[in-house]
């Protein structure tokens, strides 16, 4: 309780009585002092912008009619594509699809514009999958996510540095497992771009 009421003390003091009282606590506490830089609110790095991002991929999505196999979401993440596995992958596998080549051409196309890092997240339903080549939907979803990222980077022009991988296995669905249609949009690859 005394540490909360300390910090918000803190937070309505201006930066020399901040300099006190930290002085004041290492010299309680016998360490050694020192100074934080207090930065002007105008001196904060801001993210880049998305820009036209949004818009651009809806322009995309009604252009090609993908209204029913790419969803678009923005949250407190960044930017988020939904791409379902029917356009993406065959079921049970990691390989690309012609069409999902098409598709991630035109949306790397726009992501390459942007400094924003990406991320790209597999993910699958909750039905399991053991084969030799994917003992577990943990297996596909990664995979998914890798041959995603790699066709992204190899073949696209994607900066490697800006992309990251994951994969959830069925672990974050966005509908209910529990019916087919509900499987079937849970089977997807995510790709991020991160505010």
């Amino acid at each position: 309780m005394g540490l909360f009421i300390l910090l918000y003390t803190a937070s309505n003091l201006d930066v020399q009585k901040y300099e006190k009282m930290v002085n004041a606590i290492g010299n309680v506490f016998g360490g050694p002092t020192q100074t934080i830089k207090v930065i002007p609110d105008s001196e904060i790095p801001i993210a880049p912008p998305l820009g036209n991002l949004k818009s651009d991929i809806n322009s995309l999505i009604e252009k090609n009619n993908y209204t029913s196999s790419i969803k678009l979401e923005e949250n407190s993440r960044g930017v988020t594509i939904h791409i379902l596995e029917d356009i993406v992958f065959p079921s049970g596998s990691a390989e690309l699809k012609k069409s999902s080549k098409i598709v991630l051409q035109q949306l790397a196309a726009i992501i390459k514009k942007l400094p924003n890092d990406v991320r790209i997240e597999g993910h699958t339903d909750n039905i399991p999958i053991s084969t030799s080549q994917f003992p577990s939907n943990w297996h596909l979803s990664v995979s998914r996510a890798l041959s995603t990222a790699y066709y992204l980077m190899t073949e696209q022009g994607l900066d490697p540095e800006k992309l990251s991988i994951v994969g959830y296995s069925e672990y974050k669905p966005l509908d209910s497992n529990e019916s087919i249609s509900g499987r079937a949009t849970n089977r997807r690859v995510d790709i991020i771009i991160i505010k």
